[in-house]
């Protein structure tokens, strides 16, 4: 299979190169060349892209920010993994954003981000995305762009189907991938079939701050549940989510999990089931996950370790969860803007099958079942298939939309990009990616209100788009426009870690909201040292906390002794810029953390622990003016039966 598929991409990539040279040939009467492709990806100096894309990083555990159409990249948010340059899970305030109930973990999967929603349209507050190895959920505040929570999923493995938001943002769902025994216990691995559970998620999202809370799990049987997207318009109210392995197969999946003609899209009417839990229905389990928040007040995270979660056994609610037959090994699992259509993706198949949410509600209505899987009615497949896109491609995977009836698929093995009508489900173009895409993005096209202008495919293999750099080359996205009938290949652009889905929102949303500084009268840090008349240094044994300032170009204090070998020192430091755009860092020698970033107005704190006698400097670690070179300090460390007495100097 890997030869075939890396013959059809040589294939399409030789093809697309003698296009290229014909086009060149002829003048360029034709393609990118023909339209100044350059010219529409340009941004000129001192201007802004049109749009934010939110890409995530893969197995980097982060999530970047770029702009549209320029590619260029302007931000990485650390969210799941520790972060050098800006000090998260290094620094004493963000290392509880880490904790889970297996302890400090400081890396995850993230797989895909989504932006919050009103009335089905995206709002620009935050943007949820899900960790899928060690099963966690994940808010960035879009008016920071920093990560203010991280929930723990229990009974989850492989954190898949997530992060994907309902109309109102009233829940974000968590779907489990890999369906494990729940509760967990020591059972026999061949024991699968029938003992095993699929826990699907739904987290509340508080309208005020949004503040995430596990408000009810639907213990489903054991298969994969693969991806997942919300109902909106009249299927609001509805979740629909992919899965594979109905065969409940445990060893040797891509055999064993394929032997079904066809697997399903489960059709979840969380309305329903939020009336029944809203009832006293459900049943509360003991369980133990973490749920870490970061106060912007103090500046620092908290980790709270919860006990328990309510399960929700589907059987019990009848009329809540049915299974639309889908073929075959479905993955995209997508709902067009409308809310009438769900798109399912068979990975095995050529065709893409799109059910109609109006033929589901009268297949329910007139009991057109055609068996049942563990409790739950099967509907018969001919009764709710809106249609089919035959000879699409091969390997078909996602599914996005644009705003004028359009939807546009990948197309895994062939690797390209499919545009498609809805409703007469006819091929209209398909162009070429470079090589074996993923996912894709429409900016908005995951809502109501698709912004419709640009596609972003995301690829998974590069050979020869960009300069070797070793075994490895760099991931890689392409922007297409698709304003005309024809999509039209714009720009290549390397990303962070490997991109699986993006969220992308026009940028005059977000970028007016966007924070400036920290106030320092609103700084509430336990330690924040607001003024220099309040600079300090402690003992309390071998504990050590020093009460730093920050400003251009001086820390104050900038000499300390009276440090022993064996001390614990604390360094509290507060940035007293109230300056846009003016962060101070700080580090030492032998730190054996990371350099801390401090925002204007902020307070972040380290830990120093000397181990050899000197005098020891520390500097700041970000350019902040002419004197940034001058930016420095000593610390003296003396024996540890030392009788030295602290003292330091406020530089005046």
């Amino acid at each position: 299979m890997k030869k075939l598929n890396y013959f059809i991409m040589t294939i399409i990539g030789f093809t697309a190169l003698l296009s290229s040279c014909n086009n060149q040939g002829k003048g360029a009467s034709s393609g990118a060349l023909a339209s100044s492709a350059a010219e529409k990806v340009y941004v000129a100096p001192g201007e802004h892209d049109e749009f934010y894309a939110f890409i995530s990083g893969g197995f980097s555990g982060q999530l970047s920010v770029y702009g549209l159409p320029s590619g260029r990249l302007f931000k990485v948010i650390p969210v799941f993994s520790q972060d050098a340059e800006k000090a998260w899970g290094y620094n004493e305030e963000t290392k509880p954003m880490l904790n889970t109930s297996h302890g400090f973990v400081p890396w995850d999967d993230a797989h895909h981000p989504d932006i919050s929603q009103t009335n089905g349209e995206l709002d620009g507050r935050y943007v949820f995305i899900n960790g899928n190895n060690t099963p966690r959920i994940a808010k960035v505040d879009l008016s920071v762009f920093e990560t203010t929570e991280i929930i723990e999923i229990p009974n989850s493995a492989g954190n898949h189907s997530s992060a994907f938001v309902t109309e109102n943002t009233e829940y974000v769902v968590a779907g489990t991938r890999f369906s494990v025994p729940v509760p967990q216990r020591d059972m026999p691995i061949n024991e699968y079939k029938g003992n095993f559970k699929g826990a699907l998620s739904f987290l509340s999202v508080n309208p005020d701050d949004g503040r995430m809370n596990i408000e009810f799990q639907l213990l489903m049987p054991g298969f994969d549940y693969d991806l997942s997207h919300p109902g909106r318009g009249n299927s609001h109210g509805w979740f629909f989510f992919t899965t594979y392995n109905t065969e409940e197969a445990n060893s040797l999946l891509e055999v064993n999990a394929s032997q079904n003609d066809k697997d399903f899209i489960a059709a979840v009417n969380w309305k329903k089931i939020e009336e029944y839990v809203k009832g006293g229905g459900g049943t509360k389990m003991p369980a133990n996950y973490a749920h870490n928040v970061y106060d912007d007040n103090t500046h620092t995270a908290t980790s709270t370790m919860k006990k328990e979660v309510l399960v929700v056994n589907p059987v019990d609610v009848p009329g809540a969860i049915f299974y639309l037959p889908t073929p075959k090994s479905p993955h995209g699992c997508d709902v067009d803007p409308t809310g009438e259509y769900i798109v399912g993706a068979g990975k095995l198949s050529a065709d893409l099958t799109v059910h109609s949410f109006t033929k589901m509600l009268n297949a329910i209505e007139n009991k057109k079942f055609d068996g049942e899987a563990y409790g739950i009615p099967i509907l018969k497949f001919e009764d709710v298939l809106a249609g089919t896109v035959s000879s699409g491609g091969l390997g078909p995977l996602h599914t996005e939309f644009d705003a004028a009836g359009n939807a546009y698929t990948t197309f895994f093995i062939s690797s390209e990009v499919v545009k498609w009508k809805v409703g007469s489900w006819e091929v209209v173009d398909r162009q070429p990616c470079f090589y074996s895409v993923g996912h894709l993005m429409v900016p908005g096209g995951n809502s109501r209100k698709p912004f419709g202008k640009y596609l972003v495919a995301m690829n998974k293999i590069t050979k020869d788009r960009y300069l070797p750099t070793g075994p490895e080359v760099t991931q890689s996205a392409q922007l297409y426009d698709i304003t005309g009938e024809k999509m039209e290949l714009l720009l290549d652009f390397p990303t962070i870690g490997e991109p699986h889905y993006a969220a992308g929102i026009a940028a005059d949303i977000i970028k007016e909201r966007s924070r400036k500084i920290f106030n320092l009268t609103d700084n509430k840090h336990k330690y924040a040292t607001t003024s220099d008349a309040d600079v300090k240094v402690e003992r309390n044994g071998k504990e050590v906390h020093v009460y730093m300032t920050t400003i251009r170009s001086h820390f104050n204090p900038d000499n300390i002794e009276g440090i022993k070998v064996g001390d614990k020192v604390y360094f509290h430091v507060t940035n007293l810029e109230q300056d846009y755009d003016v962060p101070h860092g700080v580090s030492i020698i032998g730190a054996n953390t990371s350099e801390l970033l401090i925002m204007p107005g902020q307070t972040e704190t380290f830990v120093w622990e000397p181990k050899q006698v000197g005098v020891w400097p520390f500097y700041c670690t970000d350019f902040c003016s002419a004197l940034h070179q001058e930016m420095q300090g000593y610390v003296r460390v003396s024996p540890e039966n030392s009788n030295i007495g602290l003292s330091w100097s406020l530089g005046e």
